[in-house]
């Protein structure tokens, strides 16, 4: 008597290799610049027209501008390549204190610094109050180019802080209490200030608040 065929056996089948993970990158280590902006540089590492940037100063890959500071103001810019400390420096819920030094058309009246302590209604809101006073004229460098005077029209300076963030906040302030700006250099952004900086150097400091 035949006995029946066995059954063929299935090949088999060996565990496959787990796939190899690509090794993990080291972790990029936080950087902090401190940039002196000079006046009519733009806060960025390009721009197709020409105009001067942030690249014809600052040879650091990878970082960029915490916050802004327009094209015709100066002093300090901060930089970095780490998000969250980008964050913390530029997010007005954050209200870090930014000073600035204002050079004003006019001369400056108790109740005008009065109302910027107290809050300018601009066109997109009133502002937060303010820290404001008459400051002596500093020692700072020669803009190029120079400010445009009026023989007839005496100026001053202001020392203002803020803890927004608008658009031209300083400016549409002052002009809204009768006070147009000339100049406007940023001193101080939180613990950081221009000590020791000339315009157009910059610095490295511990990415740290």
């Amino acid at each position: 008597m035949s006995r029946p065929p066995r059954p063929a056996r299935s090949p088999s089948r060996r565990p496959s290799a787990a796939p190899r993970r690509a090794p993990k990158a080291p972790p990029v280590e936080p950087r902090l610049v401190l940039f002196n902006k000079p006046f009519d540089v733009l806060t960025q590492f390009s721009d197709g027209e020409g105009r001067a940037t942030l690249k014809d100063y600052i040879d650091i890959p990878g970082v960029y501008p915490a916050g802004r500071l327009d094209r015709d103001s100066e002093g300090l810019l901060l930089l970095t390549n780490d998000g969250r400390l980008q964050a913390r420096i530029a997010d007005p819920k954050h209200k870090l204190p930014k000073t600035y030094w204002v050079q004003v058309e006019g001369e400056p009246t108790d109740e005008q610094l009065q109302r910027l302590r107290d809050g300018v209604e601009l066109n997109d809101g009133p502002t937060l109050p303010a820290e404001a006073r008459r400051l002596e004229e500093p020692r700072l460098w020669e803009r190029d180019p120079p400010v445009r005077f009026r023989k007839t029209v005496p100026t001053a300076w202001l020392e203002l802080v803020i803890r927004e963030g608008r658009n031209r906040q300083v400016r549409r302030m002052t002009a809204a209490v009768g006070l147009p700006t000339l100049r406007l250099v940023r001193v101080r952004i939180g613990p950081w200030s221009l000590d020791g900086l000339g315009l157009g150097e910059y610095r490295e400091v511990p990415a740290t608040l």
